[in-house]
């Protein structure tokens, strides 16, 4: 059974930065294309970026292109995300995904196998 988990969150003020990473195991980590989807109180989960196997591929949707940047270490079985220019709206429980399935990543939209229990991300204004 795939196993991931989340860290790296916390407080942070508007502007500032926050580094996400998530640790895979009981799989083979290169086998997953991987993702980050966020949730914020009242609302449905939102995608954000996903990362093919391999590393060479990244998708991001709009609202965090060119602030977050998503990456691997497949000899670490690590995923992270590195979160810039934060605003009070990117406040949400954000979660780490996998899939084994080999989509084009803008297809994970609708969603990824395995999810971890989330690490909460709170932005102040």
């Amino acid at each position: 059974q795939v196993q991931l988990t989340e860290s790296g969150g916390g407080l942070v003020q508007a502007g500032g930065s926050l580094s996400l990473s998530c640790v895979v195991s009981g799989g083979t980590f290169n086998n997953y294309d991987m993702g980050w989807f966020r949730q914020a109180p009242g609302k449905e989960r939102e995608f954000l970026s996903a990362i093919s196997r391999s590393g060479e591929k990244t998708f991001y949707v709009d609202s965090v292109k060119g602030r977050f940047t998503i990456s691997r270490d497949n000899a670490k079985n690590m995923v992270h995300l590195q979160m810039n220019s934060l605003k009070p709206e990117d406040t949400a429980l954000y979660y780490c995904a996998a899939d084994p399935r080999d989509y084009g990543l803008a297809l994970y939209y609708y969603g990824m196998d395995y999810y971890g229990k989330g690490t909460q991300v709170t932005v102040s204004s």
